[in-house]
């Protein structure tokens, strides 16, 4: 059984999270990800020493490629690089605000003389306007797009605890690529596709943006507890073990009412009869709530949650992902070589299909696959060895 993108050769010039996180998506439908990485390594590489060798963020993000190490300073290298290109379907870049275009590395030139090629280059803020050129990162981005404004809880601001303005690139990179392959097979013409950090997390911010507008300010920080419907977050129980429950209509709040708290009452308290009147009042529904939870187990508080027929689970911790009952019932994880380390646990992706596998493959260490990727493309004798690192 093969993979979608057998075949289909990605060259990547990246580093960080996002583009690097869109290669090994299409990594893992099949794509032959080489990752064109400096002498030295993409620096992400060294955030953290969680997985061996290489960081938390290498790690994941990298599963399922090569590495090929060249210098792009030197016109032996950057000869390489262009004849790797050569041999490319896709090539992925987000070096530093004009990079690639003092390399000929950027979509325009290589399409001039590949036109079947689909060249994507991400970069802070697009090309024109005041920001043009700028340097992004995905904490930047976070402050810029409004995204800090949000998240928190009451006058502490603080950071999302995931890379989401990168991730969001990645998925955009990830659609975009897949898409202009169709179009590509479809007409026989590549593309080329320019995306922008602060554009691709704007995308995700219109609901946030469109409260604001309409309503004339934020949505609030309010901590684990959902901005404009309640109750709908993290309520600590009596053995000191919180639940995350989510009431979405008045039939789940008046079942939660009597069900789990044991006053039928409270769902037509004049407080709390619609959404709009429990958020204003979220203080005092809380304090109902915590009164009722406080004299049980969260055990016991789930088994009222699934009587009540109101969605609930318990607060997670991030360490225990790879023990959760249903990740190990459903097989979802798979034990992935990482280099100078014992194998860690990764997940395989959240798409089942019946057309194709799930994806195996290991992280490279650094210039793993630079000989064997050179070898491919011709490279013997003293120019093989003058590139090799």
């Amino acid at each position: 059984m093969t993979l979608p993108l057998d075949g289909i050769r990605v060259v990547t010039f990246d580093h960080a999270v996002s583009v690097p996180y869109a290669g090994r998506l299409l990594a893992d439908l099949g794509a032959d990800v080489v990752k064109v990485e400096r002498p030295g390594g993409d620096f992400a590489r060294f955030y953290d020493t969680a997985c061996g060798d290489v960081s938390s963020y290498f790690a994941w993000i990298n599963r399922g490629k090569r590495s090929v190490v060249l210098d792009l300073k030197s016109p032996a290298g950057l000869a390489a690089a262009h004849r790797l290109v050569d041999t490319a379907d896709v090539v992925l870049a987000n070096l530093g605000p004009g990079a690639t275009a003092r390399l000929g590395l950027d979509g325009d030139t290589l399409r001039a003389r590949l036109p079947r090629l689909v060249t994507c280059e991400l970069t802070g803020y697009g090309d024109g306007g005041p920001a043009a050129g700028r340097k992004a990162y995905d904490a930047l981005m976070q402050s810029e797009a409004g995204l800090l404004e949000l998240t928190g809880d009451g006058p502490v601001t603080a950071r999302a605890g995931i890379s989401v303005a990168d991730i969001a690139a990645g998925v955009q990179v990830h659609a975009a690529v897949l898409a202009a392959l169709l179009h590509r097979m479809r007409t026989g013409e590549g593309a080329t596709l320019r995306i922008s950090l602060l554009e691709a997390l704007t995308e995700w911010m219109h609901q946030p943006m469109l409260y604001a507008l309409g309503t004339g300010t934020p949505p609030p920080r309010t901590g684990g507890h959902h901005p404009s419907i309640a109750p709908y977050g993290p309520f600590p129980c009596g053995d000191g073990v919180s639940v995350h429950l989510a009431v979405q209509n008045e039939r789940e709040w008046a079942r939660l009412c009597a069900v789990v708290l044991g006053d039928a009452t409270l769902a037509t308290d004049a407080r709390f009869t619609a959404v709009r009147d429990r958020v204003a009042n979220r203080d005092a529904l809380h304090h109902e709530i915590d009164r009722r939870l406080a004299t049980i187990s969260a055990e016991r508080a789930g088994e009222l949650l699934d009587e009540a027929d109101i969605a609930w689970t318990r607060v997670g911790l991030v360490a225990d992902l790879p023990d959760h009952p249903q990740l190990i019932a459903r097989n979802r994880w798979r034990d992935v070589a990482v280099p100078g380390g014992p194998t860690v646990p990764m997940a395989v992706p959240p798409v089942d299909s019946s057309a194709w596998p799930a994806p195996d493959g290991a992280v490279p260490a650094l210039g793993a696959h630079t000989r064997e990727v050179l070898t491919e493309l011709g490279y013997t004798g003293d120019d093989l060895a003058t590139l090799l690192p």
